[in-house]
């Protein structure tokens, strides 16, 4: 009978707490008062649902670092220098975390300058995207009179540089820079040069060559491509005489024998590289394209900063350094308002240069 009383009060007892946490859940809101050590555990919310979340778009992170994700626009076709110093950029922010996820896009055409319309109109404020551009697009621009340049973006950085190689197939009968200048002489417009963009820095290294050695700049047959992809596609296919080309994109080509170097544009011969200069061949001649990234415009002033620190932090790292000894790249790293007056001065001399060849009025 006393058993019987006591099972009675402790399923009375187990009752009323059951209740007390069904009610404690249905109203949708946790209740700690009056519950047991184990209730309040039952219904009480994690440590993460209560802190504030990182989702709200109100605010921008304090860096780009390992905060959100990052796109990098390559305003060229794949397996040129911007694609190359794109997917750089990509694997050192991947490899340190410098970011949440990064992707690399194409966008080719028209020397860059379809790309840089999308970055303009397209991404206006946006603060995860950042576009490669360099030389070539100076140039691109005042060729193909575009709408949009580059002072309607957000200037970040300038990253590096690369010399310009001079290559023939290996099959050509042209074996060293005299032989071709000989044939080019004669006649300018029988030998077809491949390069990049028009009035990017191949075609205004073809036309200061041309304008060196006396030939008439409007009879010189050159070839644009938008990307150093195809262009090397219609070196090894036979379709041209000659090309112009970053040295990065052509090394393994010239290493495996399927391309001849018959000059380099830099002023003075690179270690490691055995290319004569045209300099050192008796032509005066030489030409450096830079390389750098810029941010959409209408971003605010703290977001730009974000978007520096980033790049600094990828300067910094030793992959960084690797890739540009790996690629035989000039570190030409500069940010800040030297970059911005670099940037001002480099749109004078271009429009210069490109009026001193005719390839703009």
């Amino acid at each position: 009978m006393i058993i019987n009383m006591k099972l009675r009060q402790v399923w009375m007892a187990c009752m009323v707490s059951m209740l007390v946490i069904l009610s404690g859940c249905d109203s949708g809101t946790p209740t700690t008062s009056q519950q047991p050590a184990a209730s309040q555990e039952t219904v009480q919310q994690p440590e993460s649902s209560s802190a504030p979340t990182t989702t709200s778009t109100s605010a921008a992170p304090a860096t780009v670092a390992g905060e959100r994700s990052l796109t990098i626009m390559a305003p060229a076709a794949p397996g040129g220098g911007w694609d190359q110093t794109a997917r750089a950029l990509q694997k050192v922010i991947q490899e340190n975390k410098l970011a949440a996820n990064t992707q690399v896009i194409n966008v080719n055409g028209a020397g860059g300058t379809i790309g840089l319309s999308q970055l303009i109109n397209s991404h206006q404020g946006e603060n995860n995207y950042l576009m490669v551009t360099g030389l070539i697009m100076l140039g691109a621009i005042l060729t193909n009179g575009s709408a949009v340049t580059l002072d309607q973006v957000t200037p970040i950085a300038r990253l590096i540089g690369e010399y310009d190689v001079f290559v023939v197939p290996t099959d050509s009968p042209y074996k060293t820079l005299a032989d071709f200048i000989a044939a080019w002489k004669t006649d300018p417009g029988a030998l077809a040069i491949a390069g990049g963009s028009a009035g990017g820095t191949d075609h205004m290294l073809a036309g200061l060559l041309a304008q060196a050695l006396g030939i008439d700049v409007s009879k010189v047959n050159y070839v644009p491509h938008s990307g150093g992809g195809e262009s090397l596609a219609s070196l090894l296919g036979g379709h041209v005489a000659a090309g112009l080309n970053g040295y990065a994109e052509l090394e393994s080509f010239i290493k495996a024998g399927r391309l001849r170097a018959l000059a380099f544009s830099s002023e003075h011969r690179i270690e490691g590289i055995d290319i004569p200069t045209f300099i050192e061949q008796g032509v005066n001649v030489s030409l450096a394209n830079w390389r750098s990234v810029v941010a959409p415009p209408g971003i605010s002033a703290e977001q730009k900063a974000e978007m520096v620190k980033l790049v600094d932090d990828i300067y910094r790292t030793d992959a960084w350094k690797a890739t540009i000894k790996t690629n035989n790249w000039i570190d030409m790293y500069m940010t800040g308002a030297d970059y911005d007056a670099f940037m001002q001065a480099e749109t004078t001399r271009v429009a210069a240069v490109l009026k001193s060849i005719g390839l703009v009025k």
